[in-house]
């Protein structure tokens, strides 16, 4: 009896215990969250049952208007953008002018890689506490993670308090052309804020964030040769031919950067051969040769992916001087498209929101945070606030597993518990001195 009545006790005492560090208003934050919780649940699977692949522009725009009447619910002014300049559905974007203060940058998206055509189009429950579907990880819970959130400050009588910002990106999946117009409303919002914070759910896990990300670059390679009968090759007059070449330049970048820390470099696809037709969108093509002719031309397509510009730098560097030292009677040129996904470089601030992010998770009796891994995480829109914010991280989402499959699925019983570690995380950050105005 005495055992009973103990644990009795600790049942008793422990919300006290879990709550001990939390001043009233992130009280108040932790008793919205959980009054609310039910129907943020509600809110995600209904949004997961929504087809919103990118190229389906009506499920992408359904989705935005479903999380658009949350936030106008909260005194967002909300629009839905028209993404016909890139070829895409547009993006939400809602807006909260407070006090001068804080400035903050929400990053969502609406859009999965289940198009249309996809056989995975319906959520089901795992268990009690697994919820699996198309994109409830990437990135339907993050979003909702963000409304629920909002719902908190909102009811806590904080969210006036400071400014925010929040983009929901309409093709963050697959991005729009040109790139430019596609991120402009993102890169313009965070030329307007103090701090980013995404959405995304990192490496799957609810014990990490993320404080850096790699960007993603492509990268061609064009190689030509001399053309001649197979029996001349190696001779002065004819040298390797163009297959030989890019194999040399391939294996050179293999044996100079493989060990380079958080960089990779991928050749997705090589074409060559007499001739070489690359398809419009160079996703692809066909060659035509003969194994008695050397080959005249050779094309290589992949990416490279770096976990701050000057690592980007460098590798390029690195690479055009293996491309420039050619075999004989051959000629290559490296072309990079720096359109792609900047890096998000860790920065002092980003390891300052960590600190802070770690310190509230155990306040509130949720554990310990570390950092994920860059290796771990791909390239995402929080990227494209390099260099315009003061802090930015990401990975505050929703954790789950098995992103982009038929298998994908998100821990719903963390949907509270990431509310509440990024509402009083940003609650936090607009008590911060830095964020204050007299």
């Amino acid at each position: 009896m005495k055992i009973k009545g103990f644990f009795a006790f600790l049942l008793f005492v422990s919300p006290f215990f879990l709550t001990a560090q939390l001043d009233k208003n992130e009280e108040k934050i932790v008793q919205s969250i959980d009054e609310n919780e039910k129907a943020a649940l509600e809110l995600l699977e209904k949004s997961v049952n929504i087809n919103s692949g990118t190229m389906n522009f009506e499920g992408v725009r359904k989705v935005g208007n479903l999380f658009k009447a949350e936030l106008d619910k909260l005194g967002f002014k909300t629009e839905i953008t028209s993404g016909e300049a890139y070829g895409r559905a547009g993006h939400l974007i809602a807006t909260h002018i407070g006090e001068p203060g804080l400035k903050l940058l929400l990053i969502g998206h609406l859009d999965t890689v289940f198009e249309l055509d996809s056989p995975f189009q319906d959520s089901s429950m795992e268990n009690d506490t697994v919820m699996k579907g198309p994109g409830v990880g990437d990135m339907k819970g993050g979003d909702v993670i963000i409304i629920l959130a909002m719902r908190a400050l909102k009811d806590a009588g904080l969210l006036d308090e400071m400014s925010i910002e929040i983009v929901m990106t309409g093709d963050e999946e697959k991005s729009g052309d040109p790139l430019q117009l596609s991120k402009k409303d993102l890169v313009d919002a965070a030329k307007r804020a103090d701090v980013a914070l995404g959405f995304e759910n990192g490496d799957g896990k609810h014990e990490t964030i993320v404080v850096a990300r790699r960007g993603s670059t492509s990268w061609k390679l064009e190689v030509t040769g001399n053309p001649a009968h197979s029996s001349q090759v190696f001779t002065d007059r004819v040298g390797t031919g163009a297959i030989y070449e890019a194999s040399r330049i391939l294996t050179g970048f293999y044996q100079e950067l493989a060990k380079e820390e958080n960089l990779t470099f991928n050749p997705g696809f090589i074409l060559g051969g007499t001739s070489v037709d690359l398809k419009k969108d160079e996703t692809g093509g066909s060659a035509l040769g003969k194994t008695n002719v050397v080959a005249e031309r050779t094309i290589v397509r992949g990416d490279i992916r770096a976990v701050s510009l000057q690592q980007l730098d460098k590798a390029k560097k690195i690479m055009q001087n293996i491309v420039s030292d050619n075999y004989p009677q051959t000629k290559a040129e490296l072309s990079f498209d720096d359109a792609g996904y900047p890096p998000l470089a860790k920065t002092d601030g980003s390891l300052k929101i960590l600190e802070f992010y770690d310190k509230i998770s155990q306040d509130l009796g949720f554990g310990e945070v570390y950092a994920v891994n860059p290796r771990n995480a791909g390239a995402a829109d929080i990227s494209f606030t390099s260099g315009h914010v003061k802090m930015a991280v990401d990975g505050l989402g929703l954790s789950g597993a098995n992103n982009h499959t038929v298998n994908e699925t998100g821990n719903i019983d963390k949907v509270a518990v990431q509310a509440k570690r990024a509402a009083i995380l940003m609650y936090r950050l607009s008590k911060m001195d830095e964020f204050k105005t007299e």
